[in-house]
C-alpha cells in the first residue's frame, strides 16, 4: 500500500495520474503484470517513446516498477505496479496545544516475554518460524509490522522529549490490537494490562480477533484469517486519570502519581497474564497490516 499522510507529500501521484494516458496504462498493468514497453505501446497505439516517458512518470511517483526480462529478441522491459492500494489523509490532524509526536514500529520493544501461540511478521515474511519465543530476538524484528502471542507480554521504552520547564499533562498511546484467538472470534475476549514504569494503569478488555474479511492494508501474501485487523484504540493518561479512547476510564491513576519529568524513562508494558480471567492473548497491528496503516503512535502534551 503507498500511504500519505497529507494532501501535500501525494503531489507526485496527483501528477502522475493527471494524464488520462497514465491512467489507461496504470489499468493495463493492473489487468496484466506481465506486459512489456513494446506491448503497452502497441495496446494504446502510441510510440514507444511516449510509453517511455509515461512510465517514468509513474516510476517516479512510485507506482509503478521496470523490470529486465529475457524475450524472443533479446532483452525486453516488464511494467509492474508497485502497489494494490493508494491512501491519502485529506485532513492532517492540526494540534491545538504543545505536543511531540513519535512513531514506534511495533518490533521495537525492549523486552518480551511471550507464550505460543506467537509470532512476529515483516511485509514480506514472517519472522523466523511460528510460535517460537525465540524469534523474537531476531534482528529482523526491528521490520515488524505485526506481532501476536497467547499471553506474556511486550515492552518499549517510550521517547522523552521534555525540556527542564516543561510539565507533561497528558500522554496518550495508539495502536490497533486485537485479542490472539486460534480461529476467527469476534466474540472472544481477552484481558489487556497496561503500566507504566511498573506502575499499573488498568485492564482493558478486547472483545474479540477479527478476520472475517482481509486487513484493508495487510500484504497479499497474509493468509492467516485470524488475524487480519484490529481496533484502534488509545490509551490516555492526564490528571484525571487512565481512558481508553477519552469515554471509558480505566483507573484513577493520573500522571502526577506517575511522576514523568524531563529525566524520566517511559517504560511501556502491554501484556496479557496466564492468570487473568479472560486469557485471550493480544495481536499488535504495525505498519503493513490491518486497517490502519500507523505503528505505536505517542502523543506528549505539555
Amino acid at each position: 500500500m503507498l500511504y500519505f499522510r497529507s494532501i501535500g507529500e501525494a503531489e507526485n501521484v496527483f501528477k502522475a495520474l493527471s494524464a488520462p494516458m497514465r491512467l489507461r496504462l496504470m489499468e493495463l498493468v493492473y489487468r496484466d503484470s506481465a506486459l512489456s514497453m513494446n506491448e503497452i505501446a502497441e495496446t494504446l497505439g502510441i510510440t514507444n517513446g511516449a510509453v517511455s516517458i509515461h512510465v517514468a512518470k509513474l516510476e517516479e511517483a512510485g507506482l509503478v516498477r521496470v523490470e529486465a526480462a529475457s524475450g524472443k529478441r533479446g532483452t525486453m522491459k516488464l511494467v509492474r505496479p508497485r502497489h494494490d492500494r493508494l491512501v491519502i489523509d485529506l485532513a492532517p490532524e492540526a494540534e491545538s496545544r504543545p505536543c511531540y509526536s513519535d512513531d514506534i514500529r511495533v518490533g521495537y520493544y525492549t523486552a518480551s516475554n511471550v507464550v505460543p501461540l506467537c509470532g512476529i511478521a515483516t511485509g514480506a515474511s514472517v519472522i523466523g518460524s511460528l510460535d517460537n519465543p525465540k524469534a523474537f530476538s531476531f534482528p529482523e524484528r526491528f521490520n515488524a509490522g505485526i506481532l501476536w502471542f497467547s499471553s506474556g507480554y511486550i515492552e518499549y521504552n517510550l521517547p522523552n522529549h521534555l525540556q527542564a520547564g516543561e510539565k507533561l499533562n497528558e500522554l496518550q498511546i495508539s495502536f490497533e490490537i486485537s485479542s490472539c484467538a486460534p480461529n476467527v472470534g469476534e466474540d472472544f475476549p481477552s484481558d489487556i494490562y497496561f503500566s507504566i514504569n511498573g506502575i499499573m494503569l488498568g485492564k482493558w478488555v478486547c472483545p474479540g480477533n477479527y478476520g472475517g474479511r482481509r486487513g484493508y492494508i495487510s500484504p497479499e501474501w497474509w493468509e492467516d484469517m485470524s488475524k487480519q485487523y484490529g481496533l484502534l484504540k488509545t490509551l490516555i493518561i492526564n490528571n484525571d486519570g487512565v481512558f481508553i479512547d477519552g469515554t471509558s476510564r480505566l483507573s484513577e491513576v493520573t500522571l502526577k502519581s506517575l511522576g514523568i519529568d524531563y529525566n524520566s524513562y517511559i517504560t511501556f508494558r502491554i501484556e496479557v497474564p496466564q492468570n487473568t480471567a479472560n486469557c485471550g492473548g493480544c495481536v499488535l497491528f504495525g505498519e503493513e497490516f490491518g486497517d490502519h496503516n500507523q505503528a505505536i503512535r505517542i502523543k506528549a502534551y505539555y
